[in-house]
């Protein structure tokens, strides 16, 4: 097999330890060095000065976790090419793994051009990236925190959620300060609400009806205080998401135009594929990536499955909740899209298929710098009305007749 890189590293990364094999071809004869190193800065600089003394040009580790995030820093300053491969991409052979025999493996496989490289982005959309998955991260423990906050008021059968359609809005956070401090009157605590809800006095006071015992009291004080402090760490991550936005407004004034993507799911999408969309060969690559493509599942000539490929990538949730916005928006060519094919495929496959044109619109967006220019929603009724047109004018001319068309003045 024919050898690309003449010398090269493999490294097997751990929490704690980091174990290079430098693989060297010289006159046709491979020789491999193998050493640990620590996990500590120290450690890793000295590795960093071992592999470029040794001539090393590229190296490669695994996706561990986040281990591999502090040996990418570091070795990422110095004359090194590096590649970093999906663990699942180039497992070894079962029975032989050591640590060792893995940094080894990954130096063979590298040294022939074996390992398929994965995205990497630049350090601002790292810093991105990291900011809005743990705004999502947070918003998730908020809606966890409120629906434990709901159990309780069932534990007490408080029916407020039958009243009040937000619980946590202005009318529904009154009344929940009221019974954390004591207070178990109906009356009262109906008149706490807002003159302004839609539910009758009546029924409000019926589902304010309930038994709070101090333990409640507790934990619906406990709860509110954990979603209150989470929307201050929302609004801290937002101050500061709006800071590193700062060189990407340009993109974001682009997305935006697209229907479905609001500013913070702008901000989520160039976290996730960056603003350079030349390290995706194509669109396609680029919907392959996200995991919003059938697999290749085929043997014996039958395709077995065209169930979308397995993807570890927040982009493609993103593109999916994306989708079902710009699914009900009216009027939209992807709303088209949507109805089109909900009616043979299913809603949920149809919306994956609106996400996937979704992310080649993007694609094409910001490779491009142009704004989202929508097709319509009559595209494929207009697209159907040409096909059949070409199609009679084709009939015709096998018949040996030539049709000039004329449109019908309106």
């Amino acid at each position: 097999m024919e050898v690309v890189h003449k010398i090269c590293a493999g490294l097997d990364v751990h929490k704690e330890s980091v174990v290079a094999c430098v693989r060297t071809v010289e006159n046709g004869k491979v020789t491999r060095e193998v050493r640990t190193f620590g996990a500590t800065t120290a450690e890793l600089l000295a590795l960093s000065a071992w592999l470029a003394e040794a001539g090393v040009t590229h190296i490669a580790m695994e996706a561990t976790g986040v281990y591999w995030k502090p040996v990418w820093h570091i070795l990422d300053d110095g004359a090194f090419v590096l590649v970093l491969a999906n663990a699942g991409h180039i497992k070894n052979v079962p029975g032989r793994k050591t640590d060792v025999n893995d940094a080894a493996w990954i130096a063979d496989l590298l040294a022939h051009g074996l390992i398929r490289a994965s995205f990497v982005p630049e350090l601002p959309i790292q810093e991105l990236r990291a900011l809005m998955r743990t705004r999502r991260q947070l918003v998730r423990e908020r809606s966890s925190h409120t629906q434990r906050l709901q159990k309780v008021l069932e534990d007490a059968n408080i029916k407020l959620d039958a009243a009040i359609s937000d619980i946590l809005g202005v009318s529904g956070r009154a009344i929940l300060q009221a019974l954390i401090a004591g207070e178990t009157d109906p009356d009262a605590l109906a008149r706490r609400a807002n003159p302004r809800v839609k539910a009758a006095p009546q029924r409000l006071r019926e589902a304010l009806h309930g038994k709070v015992s101090a333990h409640h009291r507790f934990m619906l004080g406990l709860h509110l205080g954990q979603i209150d402090a989470i929307n201050a760490a929302i609004a801290a991550l937002d101050a500061e998401v709006d800071a590193q936005l700062a060189p990407f407004r340009a993109a974001v004034s682009l997305l935006i135009t697209v229907p479905g993507v609001a500013p913070l799911s702008a901000a989520s999408i160039l976290g996730e594929i960056g603003v350079d969309m030349s390290v995706f060969a194509s669109a396609d690559h680029l919907v392959a990536w996200a995991g919003l493509c059938p697999r290749n599942d085929e043997s014996a000539g039958k395709r077995r499955s065209t169930r979308l490929r397995k993807s570890g990538n927040w982009i493609k949730a993103i593109m999916v909740q994306c989708a079902w916005a710009a699914a009900r928006t009216n009027g939209s060519y992807f709303q088209a899209r949507f109805q089109r094919l909900r009616a043979r495929r299913g809603a949920k496959k149809a919306v994956c298929a609106v996400a996937a044109s979704m992310l080649v619109a993007i694609y094409h967006m910001l490779r491009d710098g142009v704004v989202y220019r929508d097709l319509g929603a009559d595209h494929f009724d207009r697209r159907g009305r040409e096909a059949k047109t070409r199609r009679l004018v084709r009939q015709l001319a096998k018949l040996g007749f030539e049709a000039h068309l004329q449109p019908i003045a309106a």
